[in-house]
């Protein structure tokens, strides 16, 4: 495949940024060896949506998911993940509400009672 710079994504046109989906899409279900019907059949559309998925063209993003799905391709959604960032005020709220010490003779007198 191409190896494009994280920098330079902002740069690409829709349509260039398309043709390298539709590129990857091609790469991996030709390495896997899948026709486009086979390819299309499993992901439940049509040959001809596929072909304009491959060739850049406009598509909906459940095309994307099924044919990725099938290509077993879902990991590349990692990108999209969410990560909650803790301000430091809440930081600092969760340490002071943070247990200091533990109840070591509690839990000796309850054993004690027990026999």
């Amino acid at each position: 495949m191409t190896d494009i710079s994280y920098n330079k994504w902002d740069s690409m046109s829709d349509k260039a940024l398309a043709m390298h989906i539709g590129a990857f899409i091609k790469h991996h279900r030709m390495e896997q060896n899948k026709t486009q019907d086979v390819l299309a059949n499993a992901a439940g559309i049509s040959r001809s949506t596929l072909s304009l998925l491959e060739r850049g063209e406009t598509v909906t993003l459940a095309t994307v998911i099924q044919v990725l799905r099938v290509l077993d391709k879902l990991y590349v959604l990692e990108v999209f993940s969410v990560q909650q960032d803790i301000s430091p005020l809440m930081l600092a709220k969760m340490e002071k509400d943070k247990r200091k010490r533990a109840r070591g003779k509690g839990e000796e007198t309850q054993n004690e009672n027990d026999w």
